[in-house]
């Protein structure tokens, strides 16, 4: 099951066990026990703290749990942990093992105070990028607080239970029995969900916090270069965030950032974050800015969603973009019944079915041409008259027999049938008539919307939502930056975005030094 060079690798990470584990498999007769059972034994191999029982007994087969000799299992898999998931399967062992998790101790300490009890099931793909932030979460938080199990559910091996729950985007979580939340979680944020105090908590926190030199909002890869340029200088630095890494996090494949010849969104964005902690940069993450306020008595004052106020010499906003969305009628009702805007990570779920790819960029494109791999049929509409993707994915597209590509189609509705999709209706631009298509998934791919919202009628924006900027990343409120996404800086693209946040930063540190000369 596991190759020579991955069972070297996983020898040396379980000699970092402090105490036995126990691997419990409730198996069948299934090609995928037959896996199990191999993985299972080839981990055991590999160290004397390992051990197997295959008398397990669960109401997913085949599965198993992880824990510890003589105790009740917390941490359970149901299905073959292979792909992104392999290193969920890593860290339980290691964790479950008492191994010391690399995350604050705060966090460690808020998870061991949680009262009641939290039994956690999350629905993945092995293909979903963001499923294993959210595994990885809910294994630590059994492994450290008795109150809390957490059980992994192969979407693709456990399709009776998708169908019966309506599971059509992942990673989807339960918590005792009752839907929880979709799409990618950190750690922070789902105990945030769970201890209904911490909010109060961390706006008191923040409140008390003496005013900073420059205050940067938003933590994608413009926000994380602008707080390094800025720490470098040795001011007082901030970074406020609703999500540390941004849209970055929902990227599957990288291949365009120089002298980086292939990464993925979540990778690159732990070591944006990881950069930034080598300097003295107090980061507050899951926190929403609603509101800017213009300097008085020399300081710019910013509101958070939890009522807590930051005020700092100056602001550097760079809380860039968000998928665009159709807006049309059911896309709100069967979001996440069918309405998807990750292929990566959602595509597993409609293997065998019919779905749309709403838009021909790039995006769009590629979209559908890693959906055709995996579905029966895909319907790309585009808006346009023609594609306006790359000519090399366009000619792949193409050649795929399954795919059917309609352009001049404006989409008027999502249909379905008050449970999930079924279809869509778009209209011909050429002749303004009207057409039903039969499908059960639809993947939006439409380009990108500035998170600028919380600014209207504060700075300068463009028609388009952006936010005007000179060439020094000034925006039309003194001492105020924008980098990145959310401005009017030509291409979307993570180097530029670094980039322009390097330059913000330092025409901030200009403006300190100018402002401060009588």
């Amino acid at each position: 099951m596991l190759d020579l060079t991955i069972k070297t690798q996983l020898a040396t990470y379980l000699e970092k066990l402090q105490q036995p584990i126990e691997l419990v498999a409730a198996l069948d007769d299934s090609a995928k026990a037959k896996e199990m059972r191999t993985l299972l034994h080839d981990i055991a191999e590999l160290s004397d703290k390992v051990t197997i029982r295959e008398n397990g007994d669960a109401a997913l087969k085949p599965s198993f749990a992880v824990g510890r000799p003589g105790e009740k299992a917390r941490i359970r898999f149901a299905g073959v942990p292979m792909g992104h998931e392999f290193t969920s399967l890593v860290l339980a062992l290691l964790q479950t093992g008492g191994h010391p998790p690399k995350v604050d101790n705060d966090v460690i300490e808020q998870i061991r105070a949680l009262p009641g009890q939290f039994h956690f099931e999350t629905f993945i793909s092995l293909s979903c990028h963001n499923c294993p932030d959210v595994v990885q979460a809910l294994n630590l938080m059994a492994a450290l607080n008795p109150g809390v199990s957490s059980v992994t559910i192969d979407g693709a091996v456990f399709q009776d239970e998708v169908n019966a729950r309506q599971i059509m985007a992942v990673p989807t979580v339960f918590l005792n029995g009752e839907p929880f939340g979709q799409g990618r979680m950190t750690i922070e944020e789902i105990i945030a969900k769970v201890d209904t105090g911490a909010m109060a908590r961390d706006a008191e926190k923040i409140n008390a916090r003496a005013p900073f030199d420059v205050l940067i909002v938003g933590g994608g890869p413009a926000g994380a270069s602008a707080a390094i340029y800025a720490a470098r200088k040795g001011i007082r630095t901030g970074v406020v965030a609703e999500r540390f890494g941004g849209q970055v996090l929902d990227t599957m494949a990288i291949e365009n950032f120089i002298s980086v010849k292939k990464t993925d969104g979540p990778k690159l964005a732990a070591a944006l974050e990881q950069h930034v902690k080598e300097y003295e940069v107090d980061i507050m993450n899951l926190q929403r800015a609603e509101a800017l306020t213009p300097a008085n008595n020399g300081l710019t004052e910013i509101r958070l969603a939890s009522g807590a106020v930051l005020r700092s010499k100056t602001v550097i906003i760079s809380t860039g973009a968000r998928w665009r969305e159709m807006n049309v009628p059911g896309e709100d009702e069967y979001r996440g019944r069918g309405v998807a805007y990750c292929p990566h990570c959602d595509g597993p779920l409609f293997k065998g079915k019919r779905v749309a790819v709403i838009g021909g960029g790039n995006s769009g494109v590629e979209a559908a041409i890693d959906l055709a791999g995996i579905v029966a049929h895909v319907t790309l509409l585009e808006f346009d008259n023609v594609l306006r993707a790359d000519a090399v994915l366009q000619k792949k597209l193409f050649s795929l027999p399954n795919v059917t590509t309609i352009t001049q189609a404006q989409t008027t509705q999502v249909t379905g049938n008050g449970e999930k999709v079924n279809g869509l209706v778009y209209k011909d631009r050429s002749n303004g008539e009207s057409h039903e298509v039969a499908l059960e998934g639809i993947f939006v791919q439409i380009g990108l919307l500035p998170n600028s919202d919380w600014l209207k009628g504060t700075l300068a924006l463009s028609p388009r939502g952006e936010i005007e900027i000179d060439a020094r990343g000034q925006t039309s409120l003194p001492g105020v930056f924008a980098a990145g996404d959310v401005t009017t800086v030509p291409y979307k693209q993570i180097i530029i975005a670094m980039g322009e946040g390097a330059k913000a930063a330092l025409s901030a540190f200009d403006h300190l030094i100018r402002s401060s000369v009588k």
